[in-house]
């Protein structure tokens, strides 16, 4: 596994802000406590904590990923309103030590989904 560093940093910092997922008129997860994961020069990805997320939403599939960095990733197709979106979702179950604190969270492709709104008030 690689180590985040200055050709490639990675923080992760805690958002003070809530966080709604929507799909199909379905709050898919909301949360306050959101982890916004900064990865080089990527946009940043909001990892919601799974009891803000709405499980019964979502299926896992059989898709996975691996980032060298953070380490395997699990897919989750996710529904909501009538619509069904393969893949819309995925969480590190046994992320990287460097990124741990995702562990237990779960991310949401803005493509995938209705919105991922972040409501600062």
């Amino acid at each position: 596994m690689k180590e985040p560093g200055p050709d490639h940093p990675i923080t992760i910092t805690q958002n003070p802000h809530r966080i709604r997922v929507m799909l199909g008129g379905f709050i898919v997860a909301e949360t306050t406590q959101a982890l916004t994961l900064q990865e080089a020069s990527l946009p940043p990805v909001q990892y919601i904590p799974r009891q803000d997320v709405r499980m019964d939403l979502l299926d896992a599939t059989d898709h996975q990923t691996h980032c060298p960095y953070k380490g395997d990733a699990s897919y989750f197709t996710v529904s909501g309103g009538g619509l069904v979106r393969e893949n819309a979702a995925w969480s590190y179950e046994e992320p990287a030590p460097s990124v741990a604190a995702i562990r237990e969270h779960i991310a949401f492709y803005p493509e995938k989904v209705d919105d991922i709104e972040e409501f600062r008030d």
